[in-house]
């Protein structure tokens, strides 16, 4: 397995971003080809010392890096890449691994 953990970091207006993200965005990413989880947090994010200035983290999962390049590079990963200006006012970080065995 393999995973693209998405950070969003705080947007201008946290309400506006949480509803479209939730009923527009998810949408647009879970029709990535390869894609097989995806996960969104729920309430505040946390560093070891407290606060921290992200808002909301996704982890998408494939069975590949290689499933995740090709899904990215999709129309449909160029959609939800594209979306990323429509509500992510504070920036988001992607970073792609290979979960690797246990």
């Amino acid at each position: 397995m393999a995973s693209v953990l998405v950070l969003y970091k705080t947007p201008t207006d946290p309400a506006a971003f949480d509803k479209y993200y939730a009923e527009t965005h998810i949408p647009i990413a879970k029709k990535i080809p390869k894609l097989r989880g995806y996960k969104v947090s729920k309430g505040s994010v946390n560093t070891p010392a407290g606060a921290s200035n992200i808002h909301l983290v996704a982890t998408l999962t494939f069975d590949s890096v290689a499933d995740i390049h090709a899904g990215l590079s999709s129309p449909e990963g160029a959609a939800a890449a594209g979306d990323l200006p429509n509500f992510a006012s504070g920036g988001v970080d992607l970073y792609i691994f290979d979960d690797g065995a246990a």
